[in-house]
């Protein structure tokens, strides 16, 4: 990636059945900051909390209605688990446009102050909720909360989400299909991120399996998913 082409894990999502126990052990085992939860994710029949890790942010949602995606994606695991991969990019028209040109199907699409965030339909993306994200200043994360909209706090933590595992019934495939997503190309069975990777294994279904982490002193498994060092 060149300075004007950035590709960024920037957030990751949890679902999970008990919010407050997961946000716990993940503030208990990982140094997460305070949780923002966002009133705006009622719409969806849903309650979550933000964390920051470093510059980037762990979240986790929680159904609170029945009926919504999230409450069907913890039927179809069996619990929590992966949810979602939010991808930071720096031509959002250009995003567009390539989503139009690949007929990928939007689920959500906001923007609010030059700040925009585009989820595409999991059927034509597989394995997760893939969203593609702008900031108007790139260092900051609305989503995160008050303190992080148009700049990032003077200080923030130690680590940062550098990248995930996906399992996949055809790892070559879906490799592909996400790059294409995300305009790049893969590379085999994998997709280089800015400081990162997404890497693509064999599984019995297609999801979120890990998310690696820079700085992590242990590896630890919480809400379904394994937290890897790098």
């Amino acid at each position: 990636m060149t300075p004007t082409q950035m590709l960024r894990l920037r957030q990751v999502t949890i679902v999970a059945h008990h919010l407050d126990e997961v946000v716990d052990e993940l503030r208990a085992k990982l140094p997460l900051g305070e949780p923002f939860r966002d009133p705006e994710v009622a719409q969806f029949g849903l309650h979550n909390a933000v964390l920051a890790l470093g510059d980037t942010f762990v979240e986790v949602i929680s159904p609170v209605e029945d009926s919504t995606a999230a409450g069907r994606h913890l039927d179809r695991l069996g619990g929590d688990g992966g949810y979602m991969a939010m991808f930071q990019v720096d031509d959002i028209a250009a995003a567009r446009g390539r989503i139009e040109r690949l007929g990928l199907r939007k689920i959500f699409d906001n923007e609010v102050e030059g700040d925009t965030d585009i989820h595409l339909h999991p059927k034509d993306v597989p394995g997760a909720i893939v969203a593609i994200d702008t900031m108007k200043h790139p260092e900051s994360w609305r989503w995160a909360g008050p303190g992080w909209i148009a700049e990032a706090p003077p200080v923030t933590g130690p680590g940062r989400v550098t990248g995930a595992t996906v399992t996949a019934r055809d790892p070559g495939q879906l490799a592909r299909t996400w790059a294409a997503a995300l305009g790049t190309d893969a590379d085999g069975e994998r997709i280089a991120l800015d400081g990162g990777e997404v890497r693509f294994v064999a599984g019995e279904r297609d999801n979120i399996d890990a998310f690696h982490v820079a700085g992590l002193e242990a590896d630890v498994t919480i809400g379904g998913v394994d937290f890897v060092r790098v």
